[in-house]
């Protein structure tokens, strides 16, 4: 029998939709190697810090309409790493299941509380300091990208902004810390049959 500790936690997700078209891979076991093409340079950005923050391997590209508006590729992108995230997981046999971690940048402090709980969950107290990061990029979309991951990925996820005076500032502390605390979370510490749960089960 193979064990747990030695599978290959990895996924491949494709997405297609009237708005977008996004192709992701994700290896939780990775080395913190990101490859994200998403005509989203804010979200590319992020998905970068995620990714050497968190040791996950990320290649993503997605094509759709963000030059008139980077809404449904944030989210969708969310929902498609979200997928993978479930998928990659599998039943979650022997992960620490919490996590949690601060990130601080500059003057801004993010806290994220993780759950690999099966029970998707996303509680966000973050009233970002300005309306927009740079031209194009509502601050109002970190969120709506955690969301998106949250509910597919089947996370419970607390997301805390203690301070911040800039939104770049924000956000980068928030996908830090979240990364920080999807690493724990997901990472082997039991045994390979061993559900961290008194269900027997996570989902």
């Amino acid at each position: 029998m193979t064990s747990t500790f030695h599978r290959i936690r990895q996924a491949r997700i494709e997405r297609e939709t009237s708005e977008t078209t996004i192709k992701l891979v994700l290896d939780l076991d990775g080395t913190g190697q990101s490859n994200a093409n998403t005509g989203v340079l804010f979200l590319d950005h992020m998905i970068s810090a995620m990714s050497k923050h968190g040791g996950f391997d990320i290649d993503v590209t997605a094509r759709g309409d963000a030059e008139m508006d980077s809404h449904h590729t944030v989210e969708d992108v969310g929902i498609v790493l979200g997928q993978a995230l479930k998928q990659a997981l599998g039943d979650r046999a022997g992960i620490a299941r919490y996590g949690h971690a601060y990130a601080p940048l500059d003057e801004a402090l993010a806290r994220v509380v993780i759950d690999c709980s099966g029970r998707p969950y996303l509680e966000f107290v973050a009233a970002m300091p300005e309306p927009a990061i740079g031209v194009t990029f509502a601050s109002s979309l970190v969120e709506e990208f955690w969301r998106a991951l949250a509910v597919n990925a089947g996370l419970t996820v607390h997301i805390d902004l203690i301070r911040s005076r800039n939104a770049h500032h924000a956000a980068e502390a928030i996908f830090k810390a979240g990364a920080l605390a999807l690493s724990d979370a997901t990472r082997l510490t039991r045994r390979p049959d061993y559900i961290p749960s008194t269900k027997g089960v996570l989902a």
